[in-house]
C-alpha cells in the first residue's frame, strides 16, 4: 500500500462537476493498493498517518499530529500510484489492485481512520474526479508499508 500524504489548509473533491468531499486543515492522502496488500497493511498506514508528526506546534516545529490539531483527512483512491515505467513511456499499472481486492481496503482504511477519531472526507473509487487542494508547507510525505 503507498499514500502520498500532503499536509493541506483545504482540500475537495469533485465528481462531473459536484463536490463530494471537502475538508480544512489536514491531509490529502492519495492512497494506492496492490493485490498483496491485507489489513496488516491498513492497520500499520492508519496508525503511522495518525501519529505522523508534521504539523507546526507553538514553537514553530513540525511537532503536532492531525489528532492534536483536530484536523480532518480527505482520501482519495490512486491505483496510479503502482505505475511501472521501466520499459517505455506509457506506464503499466498491472501492480494495482482489482477493484473487488482494493475495494474493500480502500473503506477498510477510511473506516479505520474514522474509528481513530479523525473525520474523513472521500471521492468515489474508480470514479473520474477532479482533486484541489492547497498544499500547506508545501509537506508531502510518501509511505510504502512495503518498506517498513
Amino acid at each position: 500500500m503507498r499514500a502520498v500524504i500532503q499536509r493541506v489548509s483545504e482540500a475537495s473533491v469533485a465528481i462531473d462537476g459536484t463536490t463530494v468531499g471537502a475538508i480544512q486543515k489536514g491531509f490529502l492522502v492519495l492512497l494506492g493498493i496492490t493485490h498483496e496488500d491485507s489489513q496488516e497493511d491498513v492497520d500499520y498506514l492508519v496508525r503511522k498517518i495518525k501519529n505522523l508528526r508534521v504539523f507546526e506546534d507553538e514553537a514553530g516545529k513540525m511537532n503536532q499530529s492531525i489528532e492534536s490539531i483536530e484536523g480532518a483527512i480527505l482520501s482519495i483512491s490512486q491505483f496510479t500510484l503502482y505505475g511501472e515505467t521501466k520499459k517505455g513511456n506509457r506506464p503499466s499499472f498491472i501492480q494495482a489492485a482489482r477493484p473487488e481486492v482494493a475495494t474493500p481496503l480502500y473503506e477498510a482504511f477510511n473506516a479505520g481512520l474514522h474509528a481513530a477519531g479523525i473525520e474523513v472526507a472521500t471521492g468515489r473509487f474508480g470514479a473520474d474526479m477532479q482533486v484541489s487542494l492547497i498544499n500547506d508547507g508545501p509537506v508531502t510525505i510518501l509511505i510504502d508499508t512495503k518498506e517498513k
